[in-house]
């Protein structure tokens, strides 16, 4: 069967190749480049906070981009944006490994950004079209397998790299796979013919006013808790200008006539509901993400790689349970319960890591990992596939591209949250516990005298020794940062079972009108 946007007699899984290879490495290129930070600050003569301008630089111009996807396809056809979206992500990449300094590097990663962009929501859209509406679920498995599990991977392949060859080769390593991903997008994807009848129309303050919004908001996301939020003026400033300028930009978009945006989509309840699991359900997984590798490494002494190694099979079982949902879903199991049955399973996950303790060994780590990936499989899928459910084929690039941006901004608050939360949680755990450092706590005397007698030398100090007190203090730290880890964790799996009813409002396949895509045409 050929797709609409497929060239003639190209099997749909040819077309599923080729718009996945550009999505993965531009997922991947989102996390690739964090471990290589440390040798491109010494490489490049860079301090701590202007080598990070390396990844906001990437986020912002991603963050701009991906929303105004569907228009973009709609004024340059949709072939014709997909190839040029992978020419100038490949290019900029050659840039980014040849940069001779901090400055030119910063400028490749935007342009990488702008490139690699629009390559989830055109995949996404070009997917849902290749497959009839019984295998959106299994499309979305497919799509879904690249998308979780190229984050994974990228600091495993970004480490290995830099440690083996150079920083300059993660950016290098791209090239060979976006010149193959062009020449199939070339020969395979062919614009349906509703793309090729779109007018060109400009929405000149749409786009202004959402470069400007998420721009400034991508930034205060990412620099917030380095600049101690709202104590900066920097941030304020920024959050103020993101505010003013997304909330005209929605009075705009409601009023415009040929949006650049088209927020009308959300009269639709299932992808209002969709939109708003998957912003809550990607805010909770990143901010849990983050948090775990921290946990292993700062508190329970782990390296680098026995951190991923405990965060691995999380991923792992994620690629195994994504085939399985969409096979599901293609039988006519109700998408609507395998989501709700995920986001149960992830709200279990994020419990079992509140219970996390400074006496856990390695399985007690990786298991919740592993039960959340297998949640992972069964929310990811099904709510890529049945958000769209009542979208019309002419908005699927529109609908698409507000649904990527939704999740990357709830990855990014989910980071930002969960990081300010930690050092605050700790601060206030700290207070509660210092309190009962007194010479009346049997459980501290116990401590203190299994210190002294593993502190060397015949004259340890006494209960006045500062190896002693540090040693206290210390593990006063300890305790409060895991205290902060398990506030943290039981408030994100609250957080995810608190959406589970909506997915009560979202329709299944069944009953679609006739004129929406997969229905009766």
């Amino acid at each position: 069967m050929t797709s609409p946007g497929a060239a003639p007699h190209t099997s749909k899984w040819i077309v599923a190749l080729t718009v996945i290879l550009p999505t993965f490495l531009e997922v991947m290129d989102t996390s690739v480049v964090n471990v290589s930070l440390p040798h491109i600050q010494g490489s490049l003569s860079a301090g701590v906070d202007e080598v990070t301008w390396v990844l906001t630089s990437y986020l912002v111009a991603n963050a701009i981009i991906i929303p105004i996807t569907g228009w973009l396809s709609s004024v340059f056809g949709r072939k014709r944006y997909l190839i040029f979206s992978i020419v100038l992500f490949t290019f900029s990449s050659l840039l980014c490994g040849a940069a001779p300094s901090l400055e030119v590097l910063v400028i490749a990663r935007i342009l990488q950004g702008i490139g690699g962009g629009g390559l989830q929501p055109l995949s996404q859209a070009i997917l849902l079209e290749a497959f009839p509406v019984a295998e959106h679920g299994l499309a979305m498995a497919v799509f879904g397998m690249g998308v979780v599990f190229a984050p994974i991977l990228g600091p495993v392949v970004g480490g290995w790299i830099t440690d083996n060859w150079a920083w300059r080769w993660v950016f290098y390593i791209n090239l060979p796979f976006g010149v193959l991903a062009v020449l199939l997008a070339a020969f395979l994807i062919h614009d349906p013919p509703y793309i090729r009848r779109a007018a060109l129309h400009i929405d000149k303050w749409g786009l202004f006013l959402i470069a400007l919004g998420l721009g400034c908001l991508q930034i205060v996301l990412d620099k917030g808790e380095r600049e101690d939020w709202f104590e900066s003026n920097f941030i304020v400033l920024l959050t103020m200008v993101s505010a003013v300028a997304l909330v005209l930009f929605v009075l705009v978009e409601l009023r415009a006539e040929h949006p650049v945006v088209n927020l009308k989509v959300f009269k639709d309840r299932t992808f209002a509901a969709g939109n708003i699991i998957m912003f809550t359900g990607f805010f909770c997984l990143f901010g849990g993400i983050i948090l775990l590798p921290l946990y292993a490494q700062t508190l329970m002494g782990y390296t680098a790689v026995w951190a991923g190694l405990a965060l691995g099979p999380g991923g792992v079982a994620s690629l195994l349970v994504m085939p399985v949902a969409g096979a599901l879903m293609k039988k006519g199991v109700s998408p609507k319960g395998l989501l709700a049955l995920g986001l149960a399973v992830m709200a279990y996950s994020l419990h079992l890591m509140s219970k996390l303790n400074l006496q856990a060994d390695f399985f007690s780590i990786a298991w919740p990992r592993i039960v959340q990936g297998f949640g992972m499989g069964l929310f990811f899928v099904p709510l890529a596939a049945s958000t769209y459910v009542n979208i019309p084929k002419e908005q699927m690039g529109n609908a698409s591209g507000v649904f990527n941006l939704l999740r990357n901004l709830g990855g990014s608050f989910g980071v930002a949250v969960s990081a300010t939360l930690l050092s605050q949680r700790s601060q206030l755990h700290q207070s509660f516990l210092v309190e009962n450092v007194t010479p009346f706590n049997p459980a501290l005397r116990d401590y203190a005298a299994r210190l002294l007698d593993a502190i060397p030398g015949p004259d340890s100090g006494g209960a006045t020794s500062p190896l002693l007190l540090a040693g206290i203090y210390r593990e006063l730290l300890r305790q409060a940062n895991m205290l902060s880890f398990n506030d943290i964790f039981w408030l994100f799996a609250w957080l995810t079972a608190v959406v589970i009813p909506l997915t009560l409002f979202m329709r299944d396949y069944g009953g679609r009108p006739a004129g929406i895509p997969g229905g009766v045409h």
